[in-house]
């Protein structure tokens, strides 16, 4: 029997409510499959950072280390900058643990209407792959003459050639697995220095990679082709700002931010990976019972699918389509009129019908 230690960080808002609803599932798939869990929850959020200045102790790196995985909800509570709650949680795990891949499938489900005018499924299914650790996300920068006529403030992008080289390979590699092609964002034509730089390593990398069909677009027309074109698609690659907005429109396209999971990856497996949703904690619908949890149910698929468990993995995606496909028993962000536990209820039964 095959066991993990996952650790699990509920985090604020409706990430408590939708968290302990793929636990449930997880639960289920493993007694199925023979595979066991010990989780441990970490009680981090921004209640934490109210009642003692931090989002987590100063040795949390080191009491997350042992695990085999991290699975968390979602952060951010009105009161707490959210600037405060990401770089005090989110990015210190994503950094320390080395997760410079941000894994966003895209994908429109049978059942599930898409904003966009005639697309149905088939017409949008893509992954979206980030960098996660450097870009546009770093600390490097200051301000001075605070509060006076003179303030100033820098922000600086840090690229790597090893940093943006990891990401891209890594897009080339989920292309084999997919339909062969990968599209790269950039916006070179007005960043002089670093869009440029990535421009080169993705013409080097696609080098390396021949079989792969490669093309790229300036992410001002690469956001249009998402809502006008997204069955152009397969693998997208983009830098940490740019690959955060693409994965919004993206998670929006396919119908409701409640079904986009992710996953914050590191390939080697060195260090544990983080699972998550990609919608926020939406504190306007706490405890009101009506958050959607396929999205953490999903993002809980992902997670087995990393440890090696594709199988049971691959029961979860297929009871959670089946479950939106007849549409009888969905959240209000998908037309429906039932529970965060109904629906994680269901997806438990249909499990059961499915192995």
């Amino acid at each position: 029997m095959a066991s993990y230690k996952i650790a699990l960080i509920p985090g604020d808002g409706i990430g408590k409510e939708v968290l302990p609803e793929a636990v449930n599932v997880l639960e289920k798939v493993g007694g199925k499959f023979g595979i066991s869990f010990e989780w441990q929850e970490f009680d981090w959020s921004c209640e934490t950072y109210a009642r003692t200045g931090r989002m987590m102790p100063e040795d949390g790196i080191e009491q997350l280390t042992p695990f085999d995985a991290l699975f968390l909800g979602a952060v951010g509570y009105p009161g707490v900058a959210d600037h405060v709650s990401l770089w005090g949680l989110l990015i210190p795990i994503r950094r320390a643990f080395r997760q410079y891949v941000n894994l966003r499938p895209i994908k429109l489900m049978k059942g599930v209407a898409s904003p966009l005018a005639g697309r149905g499924p088939g017409d949008i299914d893509f992954t979206i792959v980030r960098e996660n650790n450097e870009g546009e996300y770093s600390e490097m920068g200051g301000r001075i003459y605070a509060g006076t006529e003179r303030e100033m403030v820098i922000q600086e992008s840090v690229f790597t050639r090893e940093g943006v080289d990891k990401v891209l390979r890594f897009a080339f590699e989920q292309a084999e697995k997919r339909r062969g092609h990968v599209t790269s964002a950039t916006k070179s034509n007005g960043i002089i220095h670093t869009m440029p730089f990535w421009d080169e390593r993705f013409s080097a990398m696609k080098m390396a990679y021949p079989a792969i069909e490669a093309d790229q677009f300036h992410i001002d027309i690469l956001s249009a082709h998402f809502v006008q074109h997204p069955d152009w698609f397969d693998v997208v690659v983009g830098s940490n700002l740019f690959g955060d907005i693409l994965t919004d429109i993206g998670a929006i396209i396919t119908g409701s931010m409640g079904l986009a999971p992710s996953g914050n990856i590191d390939p080697s497996r060195n260090f544990p990976s983080m699972f998550e949703p990609v919608h926020g904690s939406a504190p306007d619908i706490v405890d009101q019972g009506v958050s959607n949890p396929l999205a953490t149910i999903f993002s809980g698929a992902m997670m087995l699918d990393h440890l090696g468990e594709s199988s049971s993995s691959k029961i979860i995606q297929s009871a959670v389509e089946q479950l939106i496909k007849e549409g009888n028993i969905l959240t209000k962000d998908l037309g429906g009129t039932s529970s965060t536990s109904k629906v994680g209820d269901s997806v438990v039964d249909y499990i059961k019908d499915l192995y």
